[in-house]
Parts: C-alpha cells; sequence; structure tokens
C-alpha cells in the first residue's frame, strides 16, 4: 500500500514561510496571491493489504512522529502502491 499524508499548519498559527514565498510571488509580479499556507508531503510504502488498517497505522505515526498535532493538520490518503 501507499500512503500519501498531506501536513499543514492548523489556521492561525504564524506561517513565516508562506509569508516569504507570498512575499517572493508578489515581488515577481504575482501580486493576486493573497495568501500563502506551505507544508509537507510524505509518502510511505507500507506492507499491507487493508486500506483501513494501513491507514490507522499512518495516522498513529502522524500523531507521534509526523506531524505536531498542536500546531499542524494532516491529511492521509491510502492508495493502491509499487509491489514489493
Amino acid at each position: 500500500m501507499r500512503a500519501r499524508v498531506h501536513i499543514t499548519l492548523r489556521s492561525g498559527v504564524l506561517d513565516p514561510q508562506g509569508q516569504a514565498i507570498r512575499n517572493a510571488l508578489h515581488s515577481l509580479g504575482f501580486g493576486d496571491v493573497r495568501d500563502v499556507r506551505q507544508g509537507k508531503y510524505i509518502e510511505l510504502d507500507i506492507d499491507g493489504t487493508d486500506p483501513d488498517a494501513t491507514g490507522a497505522e499512518v495516522r498513529r505515526m502522524c500523531e507521534t512522529l509526523l506531524a505536531n498535532p498542536v500546531i499542524e493538520t494532516y491529511r492521509v490518503e491510502v492508495v493502491p502502491g509499487p509491489e514489493a
């Protein structure tokens, strides 16, 4: 199975990297950009055949290591992945 994890800062949490990206876009002439929120994307190949069990395992990974649940939110997507 392949798990895709999208991690972003919670709304209301200051995102200095997002602001730097927005400012850079403005300086390049993309003035219509109002806000930028940046995040992380993690892709995991996991042995297993049950998407529900794999999703639950990846959510546990997010809660313990991959994301900081105090300031970040995450979304897990489980899809068929490459065979080992």
